[in-house]
C-alpha cells in the first residue's frame, strides 16, 4: 500500500477503540489504529518519522509505537510526574516534555537527561519547537511564555539555572495553546490564553507584533504555513479565522463572535474546541472538539468536508505528512530509542536492553563531551594567542622596560625641539 500524502492524527479521552486513530485527510477512510491506553492533549507527535508518542492521560508515563506496528503498545517512557504536554525537534534529536511546572529536555539517542527548566511557577501546558530545532517555547499556568534557546539550555551546568532568551508576559490568565511558525529563529510565535485573547510574537526580539480579543475563551491555536492567517478555537465550538495580511498600524484588534464577521468563522462544533492544525498547502484546517468529533474544513468555503467520530472527548487532532514506512509492515526504526533518564544524574550504562555506542571505552576515564572538548581547545587557543599578543610573564617585563625607555627618549626630543624653537622665535632679527 503505498502512503497518502497527508494523513489525519487523532485520539480521544475514552480510549474504547484505540489510542490513536489514522484517517485518511482525502478520502476520509480510516487507515491504521494505535492501541493500548490513551492520550492527554497537546502530547501527541510523530519522533523522526519512527515513533508515535503521547503521554498517558493523567499519568507519569509517555507511551511509544514503532510507526509501522500498530497493533501493541511497544514501550513507555517513565517521566518523574504527570506529564503535561511534550513537543520532538523536527530532527528528532532532542525531546522535550512538560512536567507539572519544569520542561525536561531529553536527547533522544541516548536517552539522556540534558537539562530540567524550571523558571515557570505553576504547571506547563504546552511547549513546541522551532522548525530549526534552535528554540523551544514553553506557556503554563502562571500566564507566562518562556523562549528558550536550545544551546544555552543544553550547556548550562548543574549548579546554574537555565535562563529564557525572552519572557513574554502580556497575558493575565493561564495559556491554553501556542504554535510555532516557519524560519526558525526568525519565526513568530502565535498564544492563545483563557484571557479571551490570541497574541502574536517575534522569537528573535521577543517583541508583541498582534494582539487580537475575542468575546469566549481560546483553547487552540494554529496558524496556515505561509502566515497569512491565525486560526483560532474558542470555548464555544467557533473556530475563528484572523488574517495577519490586513492589519493596521495598532497592534490590538477585537474579534466580533457575534455574527457580524460571520464570514471568517467556521462554525460546526458544538462544544469547546481542543486542537488545530493546517495542511501543508494550506487549504484544509483539522479540528477537534469536546462534543467526541474532529472535523476537516475547506479554509476557502469554510464547509465542513469530513466529520470522524470518536468514543470521547478529542485530546488530539492534527494533520501531517505520512511517514515513508507507517504503512510498510516489515521496516524497523533505523535508531533504537533507549531507555529514557528521569534524573540528570542518572548513570549512562548498564541499562538492559540500551545500546550506547561510545568512542575510548577501553580507556580507564570516560571519554570527555563533545562540549567538554570544545571549551577546552577553545581556551587553549586563547592562551596561545594572549601568549603571542602579549608574551608571558617574564618578557612581558622586559618588554615594558623597553617602552618605558622609549617613551623617555622621545620626550627628551620633544623637549629639545621646543627649545630650539624657543629660540628661534624670540631671537632678535
Amino acid at each position: 500500500m503505498s502512503a497518502p500524502l497527508e494523513v489525519v492524527l487523532s485520539s480521544d479521552a475514552s480510549s474504547q477503540l484505540w489510542n490513536v486513530s489514522v484517517f485518511d485527510a482525502h478520502s476520509g477512510s480510516s487507515l491504521l489504529s494505535y492501541r493500548g491506553g490513551n492520550s492527554s492533549a497537546r502530547t501527541l507527535c510523530v519522533l523522526n518519522g519512527q515513533y508515535l508518542l503521547s503521554a498517558q492521560l493523567a499519568k507519569n508515563f509517555i507511551n511509544v509505537w514503532e510507526i509501522h506496528r500498530k497493533e501493541q503498545l511497544q514501550q513507555k517512557i517513565v517521566c518523574p510526574g504527570v506529564v503535561t504536554c511534550i513537543s520532538a525537534s523536527t530532527d528528532g534529536i532532542f525531546l522535550a516534555a512538560g512536567v507539572a511546572e519544569a520542561v525536561y529536555l531529553w536527547e533522544v539517542s541516548t536517552g539522556k537527561l540534558l537539562s530540567v527548566v524550571t523558571r515557570h511557577y505553576q504547571d506547563v501546558t504546552c511547549v513546541k519547537f522551532t522548525d530549526d530545532g534552535s528554540h523551544f517555547v514553553s506557556g503554563g499556568k502562571d500566564s507566562v511564555v518562556l523562549v528558550w534557546s536550545l544551546s544555552s539550555v543544553i550547556q548550562v551546568e548543574l549548579s546554574h539555572t537555565p535562563e529564557p532568551r525572552h519572557i513574554l508576559s502580556r497575558h493575565s490568565l493561564p495559556i491554553t495553546d501556542l504554535h510555532c511558525g516557519m524560519m526558525g529563529v526568525q519565526a513568530r510565535v502565535a498564544t492563545a490564553s483563557l484571557d479571551q485573547t490570541v497574541k502574536l510574537w517575534e522569537v528573535s526580539s521577543g517583541e508583541l507584533l498582534l494582539s487580537v480579543l475575542f468575546d469566549v475563551e481560546i483553547m487552540a491555536v494554529t496558524l496556515d504555513p505561509c502566515e497569512y492567517f491565525l486560526f483560532c478555537g474558542g470555548s464555544d465550538g467557533n473556530i475563528f479565522q484572523v488574517s495577519l495580511s490586513t492589519q493596521g498600524a495598532s497592534a490590538d484588534k477585537s474579534f466580533p463572535c457575534d455574527g457580524a464577521d460571520g464570514k471568517q468563522m467556521f462554525k460546526g462544533h458544538r462544544k469547546m474546541v481542543t486542537c488545530l492544525s493546517v495542511s501543508t498547502d494550506g487549504t484544509l484546517l483539522v479540528s477537534g472538539s469536546h462534543d467526541e468529533s474532529v472535523r476537516l474544513w475547506d479554509i476557502q468555503s469554510k464547509q465542513c468536508v469530513r466529520c470522524f467520530a470518536h468514543k470521547g472527548p478529542v485530546t488530539n487532532a492534527t494533520i501531517t505528512v505520512a511517514p515513508a514506512n507507517m504503512f510498510l509492515p516489515d521496516s524497523r526504526p533505523s535508531v533504537h530509542l533507549p531507555r529514557f533518564s528521569r534524573h540528570q544524574l542518572e548513570g549512562d550504562g548498564g541499562q538492559s536492553g540500551e545500546v550506547c555506542v561510545r568512542l575510548g571505552l577501553h580507556a580507564q576515564e570516560e571519554e570527555p563531551a563533545y562540549l567538554q572538548k570544545a571549551d577546552r581547545l577553545n581556551s587553549l587557543m586563547n592562551t596561545v594567542t594572549d601568549k603571542w599578543l602579549f608574551g608571558d610573564g617574564e618578557n612581558t617585563k622586559v618588554r615594558v622596560v623597553e617602552l618605558e625607555e622609549e617613551v623617555q627618549t622621545l620626550k627628551k626630543v620633544n623637549k629639545d625641539l621646543y627649545d630650539f624653537s624657543s629660540q628661534l622665535l624670540t631671537k632678535p632679527t
